[in-house]
């Protein structure tokens, strides 16, 4: 029997998640699709800021409007994902003089808080900012988990009646006299395919909604906005420390859980995935973030990764890069033909809910629902004692479970305990190593999956068994950690991949069951 749905979202990312969640407190009986896991695409691979609007000031006043206005919504309706860490805009000595007084005009019109900070308090709370420091001014910038966001919306989205599918790819779109009236989706896994009747296609698919659009058969320019982002193994910094100048490549250094972020740069093409960073791109990055924070320079390297943004570009220019507008854009194709087809576009992590309320109003418009939007007024289950995230809050959850120091962790990078993971495991049917890293953190610490990874496959296996095919997941999830450390592999990031190397392939044999480890 064919099932059906007032409304598809397709993708699962911040918005998707978003917007499933809006639409379903609306009374809508929608279903969520994701080809990968939840967070998979652009907002689990993007500089975990919490924008204040105060970067986009001066040049994309609307875009810092919305980040503002969001910024503090996101802050009361997500507290547990969001770290109050304060932002500052630093000013070098060569800096452009220009941009200050701009910067500070630009933030007062579009309603960011702004004050000026001396140099010398600027180096009393961070002390390893720039002896180049001239000017600096403090702004409520914030970092955010963007997984435990994503997850946060799903779930309400599912309490509330929506259904939620990881996994599951959209395969096709059938329009009929100028409208969808079902559509295809098919199971990543097994390869099954399973028709579905929809009385509304929302796609949220960020850089992959030209090809959503396309399987409609209308048009939808995007222009992929590459950045990558270089992961140092400490915090280095209390505050975001953002370059006072116009934007340019590696002008944000973000601390984010345990690490320090440093980013981004700005590179459109026209891919999808696939992008392979470089080790030269590696460095140009962390030297001109070093020009902020000197250590950054010498500071061991993690990991590096890279995000797209799927900005909009009606015109198609592949040269206006940083130029097109950050705000969102939500694409109604009924005047390509297709009546009941919307797709959100732009926008930043920071509006997600903004950019799923509009497009929830456009959907329900269509759908004859007159019930409004609850999303700002309303905190996510996990956010009602509006308690936020702090660095220390996985070792206190530790310590009031009665463990402390003898608290049998099988991550002790994030102090991830067996406890811990068994109750993640046991709640998400078919759960990969990649699921516990994006939902624990699992493996993101210094020792990049070496000592846990084993673990945490040993854990998966009991509770979920795979027999014969244990150790593959286990593979791929080493596999994965590569793609981020091929481009670092030097000093201690070079003796820790040989680390990881013996263990797997020399003392576990790895290669003589399942065809090994990853090598370089």
């Amino acid at each position: 029997m064919t099932q059906s749905y007032d409304a598809l979202v397709v993708g699962g990312g911040a918005t998707g998640a978003g917007l499933a969640r809006d639409l379903a407190m609306r009374g809508v009986r929608c279903l969520l699709v994701e080809q990968g896991d939840l967070c998979h695409g652009t907002s689990g691979r993007f500089h975990g800021l919490l924008h204040s609007g105060a970067r986009y000031a001066v040049r994309d006043p609307q875009s810092a409007r919305e980040c503002i206005r969001e910024n503090r919504i996101v802050r009361r309706i997500a507290a547990h994902c969001v770290e109050d860490t304060g932002g500052l805009f630093c000013w070098l000595r060569g800096d452009p003089e220009d941009y200050p007084p701009a910067f500070v005009d630009g933030c007062r019109a579009a309603g960011v808080d702004v004050e000026e900070a001396s140099p010398d308090a600027v180096w009393t709370s961070e002390p390893l900012v720039s002896r180049q420091l001239a000017r600096a001014f403090r702004v409520p910038d914030a970092s955010v988990q963007s997984f435990d966001l994503v997850a946060a919306n799903a779930r309400d989205a599912e309490a509330h009646g929506a259904e939620v599918r990881r996994l599951t790819k959209l395969a096709g779109i059938d329009v009929r006299d100028g409208r969808v009236s079902g559509v295809e989706l098919e199971d990543v896994r097994t390869g099954a395919r399973e028709r579905v009747e929809v009385g509304a296609l929302c796609s949220a698919a960020g850089i992959w909604a030209g090809t959503v659009a396309a399987m409609a058969g209308v048009p939808l320019e995007l222009s992929p906005g590459w950045g990558i982002m270089v992961i140092t193994n400490q915090r280095l910094c209390r505050a975001v420390v953002n370059r006072c100048r116009p934007p340019a490549d590696a002008d944000i250094v973000v601390p984010v859980g345990t690490v320090t972020i440093a980013g981004t740069t700005d590179r459109t093409m026209d891919m999808l995935e696939g992008y392979e960073i470089t080790r030269q791109e590696v460095r140009d990055v962390l030297e001109t973030s070093a020009e902020l924070i000197p250590v950054l320079v010498d500071e061991r390297v993690l990991r590096v990764f890279a995000g797209a943004r799927p900005l909009y570009d009606p015109g198609h220019d592949p040269a206006a890069g940083r130029m097109l507008s950050r705000s969102h854009t939500v694409v109604d194709h009924a005047a390509a033909g297709v009546e009941n087809f919307v797709s959100i576009v732009g926008g930043k992590l920071t509006t997600y809910r903004l950019m799923a309320e509009h497009t929830a109003d456009a959907a329900c418009a269509k759908l004859g629902v007159t019930a409004p939007c609850r999303t700002a007024d309303e905190p996510l289950p996990a956010s009602t004692d509006q308690r936020t995230w702090w660095l220390g809050g996985r070792l206190e959850g530790n310590e009031e479970a009665r463990e402390g120091s003898d608290a049998d962790l099988v991550c002790e990078c994030e102090l991830v305990t067996r406890p811990e993971l068994e109750a993640f495991v046991s709640g998400l049917p078919d759960c990969r190593l990649d699921d516990m890293l994006r939902g624990l953190r699992l493996g993101m610490g210094p020792c990049q999956g070496c000592f846990c990874a084993l673990r945490a496959a040993a854990v998966r296996e009991r509770l979920q068994p795979l027999g014969a095919g244990a150790l593959e997941p286990l593979r791929a999830f080493l596999e994965e950690r590569l793609k981020g450390n091929r481009p670092i592999l030097w000093g201690d990031g070079a003796r820790q991949h040989r680390l990881t190397e013996i263990v797997y392939r020399e003392v576990f044999a790895l290669d003589a069951t399942d065809g090994g480890p990853p090598t370089v």
